[in-house]
């Protein structure tokens, strides 16, 4: 940990310094420096590959206990804690998606009213035009929604809130 830390600063400050600094000895930077990786990182680097060819398959949606799952299926000895740091230090993490819900339908019998407004919300007098909306939430129990009022000429704003009503 030192030894990345003096290797990452190496351009900013000199090593002479920076071993001082982190209480190691250049000599022992050097030593890191030249040593080749080990066993256990060329196991990770095989499993990093592997791990993130599943991840590809399964299009993303593998998290760390199927991903260690579809691994173990192909021969690989490895531990859930192991498959999740390897995942967790390489940024691979589940793509959530979420189904689209639709909340509006198109295809009904009612009557519709009538744009009377046509999206002119200027008037001249008071009370000419009232605008409404409605929001559908659920912020409370026992309440499905807030309806909006105003006034378009003097801007007034009306909030109330909508009983939650059974078989809407």
């Amino acid at each position: 940990m030192r030894f990345k830390f003096v290797e990452r600063n190496l351009g900013i400050i000199p090593t002479e310094r920076l071993c001082r600094i982190m209480n190691v000895s250049p000599r022992g930077f050097r030593a890191f420096r030249s040593r080749s990786i080990s066993q256990s990182q060329r196991e990770d680097m095989v499993l990093l590959a592997h791990i993130r060819e599943q991840y590809r398959l399964s299009l993303g949606s593998y998290g760390r206990p199927r991903m260690t799952e579809e691994l173990k299926e192909l021969g690989l000895n490895i531990g859930h804690r192991r498959v999740g740091r390897l995942m967790r230090q390489n940024n691979i993490s589940v793509i959530r998606t979420r189904k689209h819900k639709v909340t509006t339908d198109s295809n009904h019998k009612f009557n519709i009213a009538p744009n009377l407004l046509n999206r002119n919300f200027v008037a001249d007098r008071p009370n000419q035009k009232w605008v409404v909306d409605i929001s559908y939430s659920a912020p409370r129990p026992g309440q499905s929604g807030v309806a909006y009022v105003w006034n378009a000429l003097r801007k007034e704003d009306y909030r109330m809130p909508i009983p939650c009503c059974e078989g809407i």
